[in-house]
């Protein structure tokens, strides 16, 4: 149980952790064009990019995959711009939120090359472990919940501003991409494979 606890910690803190905020970025922007009411869906959303990040850490840890660190490394703040301008291009509907397909699908995909980005410190820390299961279900349920705290905050901290400043959700949602954006390029520009 000790060891469960301990890889809990650990997806709680590679979720959490300020220094590494691209998680934080791109749960911002998932979860920014939705409502509080709409909660579950980005409950979902979370949900799928926990199942997607752990899928590659899987892979990693059982040495199926191996990837470029480099590139992912580039992949990463790249799905947080998509995500971003996605909110940009389509909130102008708000209808696109009721079509999750296209999400489920996005944060599947960006949820798999998130997790190849923290494969490689993963898979040195699972050398040692002779059960590769318990250290993973463990840090998926620490990200997990990291995750749902992260998204519920931003739905929370959305219609706090949004009540308080009277904008109109769709602005809303245009400002926070843009500065989800602003974050991002400096990202973009120090992880570009040369």
């Amino acid at each position: 149980m000790e060891e469960f606890l301990f890889y809990i910690r650990m997806g709680l803190n590679h979720v959490l952790d300020v220094n590494a905020y691209d998680h934080i970025l791109f749960l911002a922007a998932l979860a920014v064009p939705f409502s509080f009411k709409n909660w579950k869906k980005v409950v979902l959303l979370a949900t799928v990019f926990t199942i997607a990040h752990c899928l590659s850490l899987s892979l990693s840890a059982y040495d199926a995959v191996t990837v470029d660190v480099s590139l992912i490394e580039f992949l990463i703040p790249v799905t947080i711009m998509m995500t971003a301008v996605f909110n940009l291009v389509f909130m102008r509907n708000m209808a696109t939120v009721k079509n999750m397909q296209g999400h489920v699908l996005a944060t599947l995909i960006f949820g798999l090359i998130h997790g190849f980005g923290f494969s490689n410190y993963f898979r040195m820390l699972m050398a040692e472990e002779d059960s590769k299961l318990v250290p993973l279900l463990g840090f998926a349920a620490g990200i997990e919940l990291s995750q749902v705290a992260i998204v519920v905050s931003v739905l929370a901290l959305s219609w706090v501003i949004i009540t308080i400043t009277k904008l109109k959700k769709v602005l809303f949602v245009v400002i926070t991409s843009i500065l989800i954006i602003l974050l991002t390029i400096p990202m973009l520009i120090r992880t570009f494979p040369l």
